[in-house]
């Protein structure tokens, strides 16, 4: 009768360890699928910052590209993407927003971009916009910044491997459009 008991106690500690040695396997499963969101972020400061802000009107978004006052002379790019419904078209006024011959689909502001300037503004309008105006869209803007390299002749030029840190401000206008 002794081992009997023995043999049920051996039994329960090896259920309730295999239970606790299981109960993470479905969290790991999860982590492993093809589809996530996330929100939010962590701001990193390097030092020098851009700061980018967005207003949207009239399916259109507005881009001004800020460099911080005491940071260092910069170069900077913007590239927008949204859904397959919608199509997007560049428009400046600014001859120095220019599509680079790339495929990367940026948008460059080919002036240096001085402590405390702001770069001309950059819309990005959605040129096939819904006809039911309460539908949503979003349009994201990724943009970069790169501090101003110098070549031994003293000419300068754009390495897009060094990079800054950015923030950014956003705000809505009152016209027609839908999320931003």
């Amino acid at each position: 009768m002794k081992t009997n008991k023995k043999l049920a106690n051996a039994i329960r500690i090896f259920l309730v360890a295999g239970m606790i040695l299981t109960a993470g396997i479905t969290s790991a499963s999860a982590y492993f699928t093809t589809y996530t969101e996330a929100e939010g972020g962590y701001p990193i400061a390097l030092g020098d910052t851009t700061t980018i802000y967005e207003t949207v009107s009239e399916w259109t978004k507005h881009l001004r590209i800020t460099n911080q006052e005491g940071s260092e002379p910069v170069y900077v790019r913007a590239r927008a993407y949204c859904g397959r419904m919608y199509s997007l078209s560049y428009e400046s006024e600014s001859e120095y927003w220019s599509k680079a011959p790339d495929e990367e689909g940026f948008y460059y502001y080919n002036k240096i971009l001085e402590a405390g300037e702001t770069a001309e503004e950059l819309r990005i309008r959605i040129t096939n916009p819904p006809q039911d105006a309460s539908d949503s869209f979003n349009v994201i803007v990724i943009y970069e910044s790169t501090p101003v390299q110098y070549d031994e002749n003293g000419n300068p030029y754009m390495d897009w491997n060094l990079k800054l840190d950015s923030t950014v401000e956003t705000g809505t206008d009152s016209g027609a459009g839908g999320d931003s």
